[in-house]
């Protein structure tokens, strides 16, 4: 057989993403994951997005040693934000800039489709536009919902009451002619489909929750890369909840602080929450520490780092803890791959879960760890009657971990790679569907 008879030919996608490495916030891993794994699949990634030095938060140069030197990204240019701050969002800035490269990407490369994860929420506009010109098929990928009802939403002409009503204006006209539809869960798309009922037929859609990569995790030792917001210590339980918080996790965490001030007995553990911060890049900007404080837990079992730490720096103080704390919501939308992070890091997770969400299935199942559950805001009182004995689960638990009787089979599904085979899946399935449409 000649060589251009075995030649596969791949499928070229254009991914436009506004942040990419070394930006670092956490939507940005969405899009790398994505494309380190799609060649596998019959994809050639393009990765368009604005350049760093446009970005207003602080730069990850070791997260960008987890990008492949093969990736083919594209770079454009976007408008100060300065000299007085009027508008921020990387995708209202860098808008014009990536749709006229788009452009000229779609003559140069020929992709046969474009993705377009959000936030930031206006790039989706690119799609519908592009679309119009052009006739390639594109899809967006909600990271996070858009058209969303922020606390504040109701003060007529305030920034969250002018962003609900933009969004509800926007949305409709960026997924007109979308074919492909994906979220990190179900929630957070399905109410586009029930707003934009055309999109049922024109349009394929799943869930694809983050995935895991256990490569990430091998860089750390290649990187030396050692924690520094916390010390170990013998005598303590040490658990660390990294990332933002849920709106709707206040509830239970205040229900779980009330417990522990009542139970003054309970002096072994530490609460150590990371990355919690209202914004980014200030360290002052807590949201446990009220809380903390009310309870009398500030600086004995709480701490908080409010800022925002490098992605390998977190993973780095996730394996120098005791546990993995988990907390999810009084809505049942947090999905096992926010748990994945803690297998990989092989420490035993205890979780505080709405009974609705996989998560709490799949830990207990995969024996990775202790699962309280409770069913929505109307059932916090189950966390004061419960904790007290998953806590002596946990620690039973804890002292006989071994992270090789985790069954790991069970967060296969939610493994970065599995995760874009789905996208690989779907993509095919929107081109044919666009072609049905034409």
């Amino acid at each position: 057989m000649g060589k251009s008879a075995s030649k596969v030919i791949m499928k070229k996608l254009i991914i436009v993403s506004p942040h990419f490495p070394p930006s670092n916030l956490a939507a940005v891993h969405r899009t790398r994951l994505f494309a380190k794994h799609l060649p596998a699949f019959g994809w050639k990634p393009i990765v368009l997005t604005v350049h760093h030095s446009h970005y207003e938060e602080k730069l990850d140069w070791k997260l960008q040693e987890l990008v492949s030197p093969e990736l083919q990204i594209e770079t454009v240019n976007a408008f100060p934000t300065g000299p007085v701050r009027v508008i921020g969002d990387i995708g209202l800035r860098g808008g014009y800039h990536l749709y006229k490269k788009l452009l000229k990407l779609i003559k140069t490369e020929r992709p046969d489709f474009i993705y377009i994860p959000i936030p930031s929420f206006y790039a989706s506009l690119l799609g519908r536009a592009v679309n119009i010109k052009t006739g390639i098929p594109y899809g967006i990928d909600y990271i996070d919902p858009w058209v969303h009802i922020f606390a504040g939403s109701e003060r007529m002409f305030s920034r969250h009451w002018l962003s609900t009503k933009l969004s509800g204006l926007l949305e409709p006209i960026a997924v007109k002619g979308a074919t492909l539809i994906t979220g990190v869960a179900e929630g957070y798309f399905k109410p586009v489909l029930e707003r934009n009922s055309h999109l049922y037929k024109q349009s394929v859609y799943v869930a694809m929750p983050y995935g895991g990569e256990p490569e990430d995790h091998s860089a750390l030792k290649k990187l030396n890369i050692e924690p520094y917001l916390f010390t170990s210590k013998p005598d303590k339980l040490q658990l660390v909840y990294a990332g933002a918080m849920l709106p709707k996790a206040y509830k239970p965490l205040e229900v779980i602080f009330q417990w522990l001030q009542t139970h003054e007995e309970i002096n072994d553990i530490e609460l150590h929450f990371i990355g919690t911060g209202s914004w980014a890049n200030d360290e002052t900007s807590f949201t446990i520490k009220p809380l903390a404080e009310k309870y009398n837990l500030w600086q004995s079992v709480v701490f908080e780092y409010p800022k925002r730490i490098p992605y390998l720096d977190v993973l780095a103080h996730l394996e120098a803890s005791d546990g993995i704390f988990v907390l999810g919501s009084t809505e049942p939308h947090y999905t096992p791959s926010k748990v994945y992070q803690g297998i990989l890091s092989q420490k035993p997770i205890l979780a505080v879960l709405h009974s609705a969400s996989t998560a709490g299935e799949v830990i207990e199942e995969s024996r990775a760890g202790i699962v309280l559950k409770f069913n929505g805001e109307s059932d916090l009182s189950t966390i004061s009657e419960l904790f007290a004995d998953k806590l002596t689960l946990y620690r039973n638990y804890h002292s006989a971990f071994d992270p090789t009787r985790v069954d790991t089979s069970a967060f296969e599904q939610y493994s970065a790679f599995n995760v874009t085979k789905i996208l690989a899946e779907y993509l095919n399935k929107a081109i044919q569907k666009s072609l049905v449409h034409e």
